[in-house]
């Protein structure tokens, strides 16, 4: 299963996000994890960049919510008590298992 973290340097969030999916390919052997740097407008159009940190399996962002926008931006998820800048450990396994 491929897995691409997409995000921009001024987001720290996506860094979380890296650490979390380091440790499901460490878990899962079919995991492979590659990151890629969005650094431009038309290169969030091009990927369907939801905002950073996006995860996505075979190019589809496995957290896209009805009228999410492209752009440039930190994201925010909903998480257990409220809402943080990356999905939890446990909303990335889920998400993998309905994959």
């Amino acid at each position: 299963m491929d897995i691409t973290l997409l995000y921009f340097e001024d987001c720290p969030n996506w860094k979380v996000a890296g650490e979390r999916l380091a440790l499901i390919a460490a878990e899962r052997g079919d995991v492979t994890v590659t990151r890629r740097l969005v650094e431009t407008p038309e290169d969030a159009e091009r990927v369907g960049f939801l905002g950073s940190p996006s995860i996505q399996i075979d190019g589809v962002d496995m957290f896209a919510e009805p009228g999410a926008h492209v752009g440039l931006a930190c994201r925010r998820y909903a998480v257990p008590g409220g809402h943080e800048g990356s999905p939890t450990l446990d909303q990335i396994r889920e998400a993998l298992a309905d994959a």
